[in-house]
C-alpha cells in the first residue's frame, strides 16, 4: 500500500505533458488535413454541390489536385500544436491543484474543471483562434492556381482580413469555439482516464506505460463523445469565420443568430453537417496524439521518476 502511495504520488511536470501534446498534434495535422478540408467544405456546401464525403475528397482532387486536400496545413499544424500544448499543460496543472496525497488525482473532477478553465484560457491564448480564421479562409477557396487565390497563403491571408475587415475579423466565431472547445476538453480528458483505468488498469504516475494500440483505443473512444455532443457549435463557428466583411452585410450577426438562421432555412440536420468527416478525423486524431504524447510521458516516467531501465 505504501508503494502504491509513492508511486501516485508522483506527478508528471506542466512542460512535459506540454510537449507531448505538441508532438502528437503535429503527427495528428499530417495525417489528418485532407478529412479536414472535407469537413470544411461540406459545411460551407450550401448549393449541395458534394454528396458526400467520398464525392467530396474525389471532386477536390480532380478539379484542385492532391495538394488541395492540405490546404491550410500549416496554420492547422500550429493551431493543433499550441492547443495540445494549452490542453495538456492546463491538466498538468489542474492534476497538481486537486491532486490528494492519499488518493492520488480525481480525475472526474480534474477533467470537469478542466474543461471551465479552457474555456477563459482560449480567450487568452487569442492566436489559436486566428489560426483557426486564417485555416477556414484558406480552405474554402477553390483551386491551386495563385492568380486566382484571394488568398495567397497564411500570413498573406491574415494580412487581407486585417484590411478589409479589421483586427476583429480575426476573431469571428469565438463565441462557438469557446463554446464547442470547452465541452469537449471537459468530456475527453474525464473519459481518457476513465476508459485508461477500466481497460488497462492505468492511472496517472504509477510507472506502467501503455503500448501505442492501448493508447489509441483509450484516445478513440474518448474522441467520440465530443462531435457529436458539438456540432451545432461547429457548423456556426466555421459558417461565422467563412464569412467575409469585405463582401457587404453579413449574413449571420452571431452565434445564436447563425443558429436560429441555419436551422430555419436548412432544417435541424444542418446543425449536424460535416459530423462523419469530424468523427473520422477527431477520434482518429485524439489516437494519434495519445499514441504518440502516452509514449513520451511514459519514457519520462521511466526514465526520471523511477529510474527504469530504458
Amino acid at each position: 500500500m505504501a508503494e502504491k502511495s509513492e508511486k501516485t504520488s508522483k506527478s508528471i511536470p506542466p512542460y512535459m505533458k506540454a510537449l507531448s501534446g505538441s508532438l502528437g498534434g503535429i503527427v495528428e495535422a499530417s495525417c489528418l488535413q485532407p478529412i479536414d478540408v472535407i469537413k470544411t467544405r461540406l459545411q460551407l456546401d450550401r448549393s449541395g454541390a458534394y454528396k458526400g464525403i467520398i464525392h467530396c475528397g474525389t471532386t477536390i482532387t480532380k478539379t484542385e489536385g492532391v495538394r488541395a486536400m492540405w490546404k491550410g496545413l500549416t496554420p492547422f499544424a500550429t493551431h493543433l500544436t499550441l492547443k495540445y500544448a494549452l490542453r495538456m499543460g492546463s491538466n498538468a496543472v489542474l492534476q497538481s491543484a486537486f491532486k490528494d496525497s492519499q488518493t492520488g488525482i480525481s480525475a472526474t473532477r480534474v477533467g470537469c474543471y478542466l474543461g471551465l478553465v479552457l474555456v477563459c484560457s482560449k480567450l487568452l491564448l487569442s492566436s489559436l483562434h486566428l489560426r483557426s480564421v486564417v485555416k477556414i479562409r484558406l480552405q474554402q477557396q477553390r483551386g491551386l492556381s495563385p492568380e486566382l487565390l484571394k488568398y495567397k497563403g497564411p500570413i498573406h491571408c491574415a494580412r487581407m482580413i486585417i484590411r478589409e475587415e479589421g483586427v476583429f475579423g480575426l476573431w469571428a466565431g469565438a463565441a462557438p469555439t469557446v463554446m464547442r472547445n470547452g465541452t469537449n476538453q471537459a468530456a475527453m480528458f474525464t473519459a481518457k482516464n476513465a476508459f485508461d483505468g477500466i481497460l488497462w488498469n492505468k492511472h496517472e504516475g504509477d510507472g506502467k506505460v501503455l503500448q501505442p494500440w492501448q493508447s489509441m483505443i483509450s484516445g478513440f473512444l474518448a474522441g467520440t463523445a465530443g462531435p457529436v455532443c458539438t456540432g451545432p457549435f461547429d457548423v456556426v463557428k466555421t459558417r461565422l469565420m467563412a464569412q467575409s466583411r469585405s463582401g457587404g452585410e453579413l449574413k449571420y450577426k452571431g452565434m445564436f443568430h447563425a443558429i436560429q438562421t441555419i436551422y430555419a432555412e436548412e432544417g435541424l440536420r444542418a446543425l449536424w453537417k460535416g459530423l462523419l468527416p469530424r468523427l473520422m478525423r477527431i477520434p482518429p486524431g485524439q489516437a494519434i496524439m495519445w499514441a504518440v504524447a502516452d509514449q513520451i510521458i511514459g519514457f519520462y516516467e521511466r526514465r526520471y521518476l523511477y529510474n527504469a531501465p530504458l
